[in-house]
């Protein structure tokens, strides 16, 4: 097809594109040198607009179709953030920054998109408006409800939006989607446990928090295993357990717990902050002790609607030849907030037998380019299509 071809011819462009982006990874909000980079490319391939700075160090940039008519305005987003791991690739263009690396493939989502919007800049084929969206911190900061809440869709007129991410372990090119719930909510916990501390030779004169935090976690476990409707999602896991004290012979004062929640609805998001709370309150008191918890809801739960994700697969399989159906994710990914404002779709496109995102092993294969910037540009000429 006349896309994948194009995207061919520009592989080892779009590749140097992504190589340079994996060896100078930056973390959250500090995507100041790849927004700039994104910029200056948006420029040079003559985007009718450029915007930086929306939600912090995020960047916008709108191509208008030879013809506009339709009035339709698509949003395609990426993200460009890298995550704090060390690599341990071993690539020649393995990061160059200590500590940070692009370990869940955002250089590789940077630069299909780049790749697109060159393309479409050149051709123009379609009738509406594209809206190409690089947005940084989605590891954990956020950043795509910063760029909501900078007015990122009311202000560029946005009625559909689409996201891609790599995949490990499905073949290079390959596609996989779902309707409806897709990606978990991923709330966080910290717990502080408040009892008496004292002698561990004394036990009967403390409180002893130990105790009452470990009967907490394990507690804590009912809530999937009893309070929960076994076909619902939900994961509740301590990830740490911290004592005021470090002393063979002292009971702690204070325990601190942290940890997360991840759920496929609104019922069981609220059902396990509930039971989070009941829980931690009943064990506190049952000891003699005063629990205190901050439950904080991170990222919404990321639904694709109907509509949008058929079509999104149609255009899969255009590519393909085929669009798998994809398992439930129990990660999160903060385009749930685009999401919760206008409609579209979020697919996996195969990164092949690598290593999985967030290992210090892993990287974005390029192989999967030409596919991944074809589905991009095959969204926007057959969702909008030249008369």
């Amino acid at each position: 097809m006349p896309v994948k071809n194009r995207f061919a011819e520009l592989q080892d462009e779009i590749t140097a594109w992504r190589r340079d982006f994996h060896e100078h990874p930056e973390i959250l909000f500090d995507t100041v040198r790849t927004a700039g980079i994104v910029a200056e490319k948006l420029r040079e391939f003559g985007c009718d607009e450029v915007t930086e700075g929306i939600g912090r160090t995020g960047v916008v940039g709108v191509i208008k179709g030879k013809q506009t008519g339709s009035g339709k305005v698509i949003g395609l987003r990426a993200d460009m953030d890298a995550l704090p791991i060390h690599e341990q690739t071993g690539l020649d263009y393995a990061s160059k920054t200590d500590g940070a690396m692009h370990a869940c493939g955002h250089d590789g989502h940077t630069a299909m998109l780049l790749g697109a919007a060159k393309y479409l800049a050149e051709t123009r084929n379609f009738d509406g408006t594209v809206v190409v969206i690089f947005q940084p911190a989605e590891e954990g900061g956020g950043g795509g409800k910063e760029m909501c809440d900078d007015g990122l869709m009311d202000r560029w007129g946005i009625q559909e939006v689409y996201g891609m991410h790599n995949w490990p372990g499905q073949p290079v090119g390959s596609f996989a989607i779902r309707p409806g719930a897709f990606f978990a909510a991923t709330d966080v916990f910290e717990i502080e446990f408040e009892g008496k501390g004292g002698h561990a030779a004394k036990p009967h004169d403390t409180v002893d928090t130990t105790v009452m935090a470990s009967q907490a976690v394990l507690s804590m476990q009912t809530i999937a295993s009893r309070n929960a409707d076994p076909v619902d999602q939900v994961v509740v896991s301590v990830t740490s357990f911290e004592t005021s004290s470090k002393a063979f012979n002292v009971i702690p004062q204070r325990v601190d717990l942290k940890g997360t929640v991840r759920t496929m609805s609104a019922q069981m998001r609220d059902l396990a902050e509930k039971r989070i709370q009941e829980i931690c309150d009943g064990v506190a008191a049952t000891f003699g002790g005063v629990a205190r918890v901050n439950y904080i809801r991170n990222y919404p739960v990321m639904v694709n609607t109907p509509e949008q994700t058929d079509f999104a697969a149609e255009v899969a399989r255009s590519i393909s030849g085929s669009c798998n159906d994809a398992p439930l994710v129990m990660g999160g990914e903060d385009f749930a907030f685009m999401l919760e404002e206008r409609p579209g779709a979020y697919i996996l496109v195969g990164n092949g037998d690598t290593a999985m995102v967030h290992h210090p092993a892993y990287n974005f294969n390029d192989q999967a380019i030409p596919a991944g910037c074809s589905w991009w540009a095959e969204v926007v000429e057959r969702r909008m299509p030249a008369q």
